[in-house]
């Protein structure tokens, strides 16, 4: 991989053939898990400057109209986040010179707080061409990480590495965005979160967006996240937006006119005559991939991360193609055209729990190779891992042409369905009635498509030697639970995600620099010593991570929250406050006060504290750092998908923790002055 330094530049033709698409993933780690920047990418013409507030795409405005750009979300990193962006070179608009790939963070916080911040490039293969790491960030809260730039008709990147001291506002000044004057007078002379207060009221939208409505392009740079609620009544936009209106599916369903409850409602794709798992594939195969083809939208929104260009979309289903003495008869092949060019990928379906074969894809890869394709896609109920492929492959190295191996979870198709038709809104209301059926299908208990549903055989073995205290440390059974366990936690995080229309991210804890198989090989050592699986999950608005504990040797799970006190008031006020907002949680939440020692406060069910709030006040008078919400519940002890089954135990677990406890609380609350670390809960 070639690495470069602050300043200098390399032309991406003379590292791959593949550059017509490209990924640029930004990245950078946190010691506590919590660390978070915001993604931002600027298209600007021969003079520096945007050419109009459509070039500037954010969380709000994540896709280009022609394809060219794509931001494709976070997904964990270590103990970081991997924040990825599609770039389409071949769509981009012969106008614009200059690409910038910039970050920005909120609420006081700088990049300086984070570490190995990093910028990596690869090609439609998906090997890794570039990478740079920045070494110092310091106290800014807007960040260029690199750019893309034309250079005699072909793409260089730079890496940049230079920040902003002014934070949002610089970065929006200095690339033309317009700034309300007012909000710009406003924050002369203020600290820099109060600037980036102020840029966010000169940029909110003219009017509250309905529910489910699309990435609209706002008049001015984008304003950092805020929970709703939070912060100074907003200004209108100074003109009002003109994005056209996409569609949402209401959420509530309509009356039926059938006479009963038994009347079941015909379907477009129907699941009675799935007899086998081989009609359950193909059946799966060819829905998913003629909505794909129906729904522009949908089918970018699943091809743009592995490398194909944003064009006119076809898909197949069991190609005949020759391959030695038999041909081969993929599930699927998915081509995409743009300007004369075509990207194929070869698709591989398993449904029901079912394990991809080596050998088949093999096949498949060593067919791509030979005919000029692009891509293998797998598509299983099982949940990939960093760092772990779920089917080892050869490489020839000695061809020149690349073929990318990826793979999708069927539980990562239903996300973003979900996302696409219940909150961000698909072009017309025929896409998101083929959505809404695909879903329909795909959520069908006879459809094999449930997603990670199996601990494996580790499961049990591990399970009896922690009861009888025989499982030994290093044994290798220990590694395989834990990496069920992180696959179901990513898995939790996608379903509720795409529920809730907000980013559900796994938090890993680990030290910088380790590799994902040492951190597994850690985490198993601990299961061996301990006897329980432990998670944190971050969801976006919440006031802090929610934590997941599967104790194995008291067969319990624990599903808990740690907020912080607020800053001003007093301590009896906190507690009143807090017990009246749990009105409706259950009555057994258990509720304990943290202090200042690791000894722990005061502690109490709901149910008790209710008439007494004041008892959740130390008797020494100890200062209280925040309190811890619990939830317990049995675990299932299967190593299935049954309602019995551990599996199905957890998923129902954080959902009831999320829907009785977490929505009752405060957002997310202004940055505290920081305290020392607490050792995270057991």
């Amino acid at each position: 991989m070639y690495e470069l330094t602050k300043g200098a530049n390399v032309g991406l033709a003379a590292l791959s053939e593949n550059v017509g698409s490209v990924m640029v993933s930004l990245e950078w780690t946190s010691s506590t898990g919590e660390g978070d920047a915001d993604v931002s990418v600027l298209l600007l013409d021969a003079n520096g400057k945007v050419r109009s507030d459509a070039d500037f795409y954010f969380y709000n405005n994540p896709v280009a109209a022609d394809g060219s750009v794509q931001l494709l979300g976070k997904s964990p990193s270590g103990s970081g986040n991997k924040d990825r962006i599609g770039f389409d070179l071949t769509a981009v608009p012969d106008e614009i010179d200059r690409i910038v790939v910039a970050a920005s963070r909120y609420d006081g916080a700088h990049f300086g707080e984070l570490g190995d911040l990093r910028l990596t490039l690869s090609d439609a293969s998906g090997e890794d061409l570039v990478r740079f790491g920045i070494d110092e960030a310091g106290a800014v809260s807007a960040f260029i990480f690199g750019e893309l730039y034309r250079r005699g008709g072909a793409w260089k990147l730079r890496a940049v590495g230079d920040g902003y001291a002014a934070g949002l506002a610089g970065l929006a000044t200095d690339f033309g965005v317009d700034i309300d004057d007012d909000a710009a007078d406003e924050a002369d002379g203020q600290p820099q979160d109060a600037a980036a207060r102020c840029v966010e009221a000169a940029v909110a939208p003219a009017a509250p967006a309905v529910v489910g409505a699309p990435p609209q392009v706002l008049a001015a740079v984008p304003a950092p996240r805020r929970p709703e609620g939070e912060g100074e009544p907003r200004k209108p936009a100074p003109r009002p937006r003109t994005a056209k209106k996409k569609v949402t599916l209401p959420r509530a369903a309509k009356k039926s006119l059938a006479e009963n409850e038994s009347w079941r409602s015909a379907r477009l794709f129907p699941v009675s005559v799935l007899k086998s798992d081989r009609d359950r594939e193909a059946r799966a195969t060819s829905v998913l991939l003629s909505v794909m083809a129906q729904v522009p939208e949908f089918g970018r929104r699943l091809t743009a991360g592995f490398g194909a260009p944003a064009g006119r979309m076809e898909t197949f289903a069991e190609v005949s193609l020759p391959h030695g003495d038999a041909p081969r008869r993929p599930d699927g092949v998915i081509r995409v055209e743009r300007a004369g060019k075509l990207w194929t990928a070869l698709v591989e379906t398993k449904t029901n729990g079912n394990a991809l074969r080596a050998e088949q894809v093999q096949a498949y890869m060593d067919i791509a190779t030979r005919r000029g394709y692009e891509a293998v896609i797998t598509l299983s109920n099982d949940v990939a891992l960093e760092g772990s492929p779920l089917v080892d492959v050869r490489i020839d190295g000695r061809r020149k042409h690349k073929v990318a191996l990826w793979h999708l979870s069927w539980a990562e198709v239903v996300h973003q369905a979900q996302l696409l038709i219940r909150h961000e809104g698909v072009g017309n209301a025929a896409h998101a009635w083929l959505l809404q059926e695909l879903l329909h299908y795909l959520q069908h208990e006879s459809s094999g498509c449930h997603g990670f549903q199996n601990m494996g055989s580790a499961w049990v073995p591990v399970r009896n030697g922690i009861d009888d205290e025989t499982l030994c440390h290093g044994d290798a059974r220990a590694l395989e639970v834990v990496e069920s366990w992180e696959r179901l936690i990513r898995q939790v995080c996608l379903r509720l995600g795409g529920e809730l229309g907000q980013k559900v991210l796994p938090v890993q804890r680990s030290k910088r620099g380790i590799d994902p198989g040492t951190r597994r090989a850690r985490l198993a050592d601990q299961l061996c010593l301990e006897g329980r699986l432990h998670a944190e999950v971050r969801i976006e608005g919440t006031p802090g991570l929610l934590t997941v504990i599967a104790d194995l040797r008291t067969g319990r799970l624990r599903t808990c929250v740690e907020i912080p006190a607020p800053d001003q008031g007093y301590p009896l006020t906190w507690a009143k406050r807090l017990v009246r907002r749990l009105a409706e949680a259950p009555a057994d939440l258990h509720i304990e006060t943290l202090v200042e020692e690791e000894a722990g406060g005061p502690r109490g069910t709901l149910e008790r504290l209710r008439p007494e709030p004041a008892d959740l006040l130390p008797k020494d008078g100890a200062h209280i750092t925040g309190f811890r919400l619990s939830l317990f519940k049995g675990m299932g002890s299967s190593r299935g998908n049954a309602e019995s089954g551990f599996i199905r135990s957890v998923d129902d677990a954080v959902h009831r923790f999320y829907a009785t406890v977490v929505t009752h609380l405060d957002p997310t609350p202004p940055r505290r002055p920081s305290t020392p670390e607490r050792t995270p809960v057991t």
